[in-house]
């Protein structure tokens, strides 16, 4: 398992493990949730931004470097933020997407979509989508959970947050809607796509981010 669950692509070679398994045989761990939420970080958000300001200097040793900040802004926000952080940031219920892995097959990893709806229980900015997931080790008798949730105590996985591009405004009632896609690269990875919509006024934002490069947050 890597962070989001899905780095690395460890799983696949987990779920090609199958074909060895005997008739009824067990998997440990044998399914995991994947959470998501939206959340409003305005700190977060002008950290991130800020990283770039290296590249408003118009004579760094007699050379403009103005001119690559708008590449180095697009690149920082590719990054997915490893960190942990306070639950009263989320701004909704989340959305969970269950792997079963005794039921799910390698190709099934190579693209993943995860439609979501959020109901807005305040109004505020969304700076983008907060992910976290449990795993489950279910035997015969006990299931026992391992959880990388910001709410129990902290794990190697952390969470991961993935800005948008520009923060959506939203009511609390009103919806956010859209979906996350995992796409398989041959990094070991994956790329994620995210668009995110607020249906009552149809506010659009999103990003594509590289789960490959991750900005370490932690301290």
């Amino acid at each position: 398992m890597g962070y989001m669950l899905f780095n690395e692509r460890m799983l696949e070679s987990y779920l090609h493990s199958k074909k060895w398994l005997k008739s009824n045989g067990m998997m440990f761990p044998t399914f995991s949730d994947i959470h998501l939420a939206p959340f409003s970080d305005e700190q977060l958000y002008m950290e991130h931004y800020s990283r770039a300001n290296f590249w408003y200097q118009q004579c760094f040793y007699g050379v403009n470097l103005s001119s690559l900040r708008n590449a180095a802004v697009d690149e920082y926000f590719r990054q997915p933020i490893v960190d942990t952080f306070d639950v009263r940031i989320l701004m909704a219920r989340t959305v969970k997407y269950t792997v079963n892995f005794t039921e799910a097959a390698e190709e099934d990893l190579h693209r993943v979509e995860i439609p979501f709806v959020f109901q807005m229980m305040q109004s505020g900015l969304i700076h983008g989508l907060a992910f976290w997931f449990d795993v489950a080790f279910v035997g015969s008798l006990v299931t026992v959970w391992l959880s990388t949730a910001p709410t129990e105590p902290l794990t190697h996985w952390y969470q991961v947050r993935c800005l948008l591009q520009t923060p959506l405004f939203a009511k609390e009632g009103e919806t956010l809607s859209g979906k996350v896609l995992f796409v398989a690269n041959r990094r070991q990875s994956y790329d994620i796509q995210i668009v995110a919509v607020v249906d009552e006024t149809g506010f659009k934002s999103g990003n594509i981010l590289d789960l490959k490069n991750p900005f370490f947050r932690y301290a």
